[in-house]
């Protein structure tokens, strides 16, 4: 595992170094152009300066160098080439050279030269080049010295700095180990630095998903286990009752009793399934564009034999063009399923249920009409709560129809109201808030 601290001072110290030695060699090459044009000064000034001496003085024995020059080798030649005169014997040096100053290479090394003439002789000073190399060599390190000497102390400011830096994320994290399934609280967002504010909140808008998912799975355990309990018992006591039976008949109408409660049983523990693949978390598909006016269409074909049965008119008013929206076709079918089946229901025989597909001036909608007894306003809204059956109904469910309804809705942005219809009775309308998929 990579740490963030010790990445810091790895990279700062070696931007720092690196920093430093671009300096140095900056200050390398600025003192060796100094020192360069500060020598050729000084080989310039020696050479006049042994010229007015050459001029004054009739024998070569009399000229004299200083010892403040003893970097710098002096010739001097007649005219017909012979050397007269030499301030190293033994040290190779550049022999005759231009004038002017010069560059010559030779076996010691690279020497800068300066030559003149006066009288018909030729005056030749020299200076190794490594002398001035070294003073600029030695006036780059004196500058780069201190930073280097410095860059232990620059390390320990560097770790230190930087921890105290990453405390506000320690103090997230520890805030985060505090967190358990049964205490989901925000982390607090006062203090929090501008940089580490983005995580705080993406953390506590993941903690505020969680604590949702998580009450609606107990919600969902708690209600499932108190919905199952009484189905369950009743199985069980018209089991009894089979088993007790005198004769043929009473035992057949035992069974049928029997199968008609395993039935809502089966019923509740499909809704319940149903309802639990549709919480969040619950293995979602990717949405795709679905078209509505086919979707509807097939959930009516579904339905049309319960209609009949029933004698209830069942029919469908297309939209004016094609409407799609995006979203899980399965999903949306189980939408439009339950609110159609909840309208069959609860119609009365020889009554009229109408399903519409539009695209009006505040979006795409799905609405189904009945000519039933309709909702009271009053319970409009508790009629989405989880296993809640009217008193006034004698129709079979499990109470979970149209809370099924109202998470597949908010799952596809969609809202659900519930209104008095033109026919009588209810009318339910899903509305999309999104736009119309392309």
């Amino acid at each position: 595992m990579r740490s963030i601290r010790r990445q810091l001072l790895v990279t700062l110290l070696a931007t720092i170094t690196l920093t430093t030695l671009l300096g140095a060699l900056a200050t390398y090459r600025t003192a060796l152009d100094e020192a360069n044009a500060l020598f050729d000064y000084q080989l310039r000034q020696l050479a006049l300066s042994f010229r007015d001496q050459a001029s004054q003085n009739a024998h070569m024995r009399d000229l004299a160098i200083n010892d403040d020059a003893q970097d710098f080798s002096i010739q001097i030649w007649r005219p017909d080439g012979t050397r007269i005169y030499l301030s190293h014997p033994g040290k190779e040096l550049p022999h005759l050279a231009p004038l002017g100053f010069a560059t010559v290479d030779t076996g010691n090394g690279k020497w800068r030269v300066f030559g003149l003439q006066q009288g018909g002789q030729t005056i030749q000073v020299a200076q190794p080049l490594r002398v001035r190399d070294g003073l600029a060599l030695a006036a780059a390190l004196r500058t780069v010295e201190p930073f280097l000497l410095m860059l232990p102390m620059l390390g320990v400011l560097i770790w230190v700095v930087v921890g105290r830096g990453l405390r506000p994320l320690d103090a997230v994290a520890r805030a985060m180990t505090t967190r358990t399934p049964v205490a989901l609280g925000p982390l607090p967002t006062n203090g929090v630095p501008t940089e580490v504010a983005p995580l705080v909140r993406s953390l506590n808008d993941l903690l505020a998903r969680l604590k949702r998912a998580l009450d609606s799975q107990r919600d969902f355990i708690a209600d499932a286990a108190h919905e199952l309990r009484t189905p369950l018992a009743a199985l069980s006591l018209q089991l009894q009752l089979a088993r007790r039976a005198a004769d043929a008949q009473s035992r057949g109408e035992a069974f049928g009793e029997l199968e008609r409660g395993l039935t809502r049983a089966t019923h509740c523990v499909q809704q319940l399934l149903t309802l639990a693949r549709q919480e969040p978390g619950g293995g979602d598909r990717p949405l795709m564009p679905v078209n509505l006016g086919d979707l509807v269409a097939k959930v009516v074909a579904e339905q049309l034999p319960l209609a009949e049965d029933r004698q209830i008119d069942l029919g469908v008013t297309p939209a004016a063009r094609a409407v799609t929206v995006r979203g899980d076709a399965e999903a949306l079918q189980i939408l439009v399923s339950n609110l159609v089946g909840n309208a069959i229901r609860h119609t009365p025989s020889g009554g009229k249920v109408d399903v519409a597909v539009g695209d009006g001036a505040d979006g795409v909608f799905v609405e189904v009409n009945d000519s039933g007894p309709g909702i009271p306003v009053e319970e409009r809204e508790r009629v989405f709560d989880r296993f809640y059956r009217r008193a006034q109904t004698d129709e079979p469910g499990s109470g979970l129809g149209l809370a099924i309804v109202r998470t597949i809705a908010e799952r596809h942005q969609a809202s659900v109201l519930l209104d008095e219809a033109d026919l009588g009775g209810l009318r339910a309308r899903v509305r999309f808030d999104g736009s119309p998929a392309s």
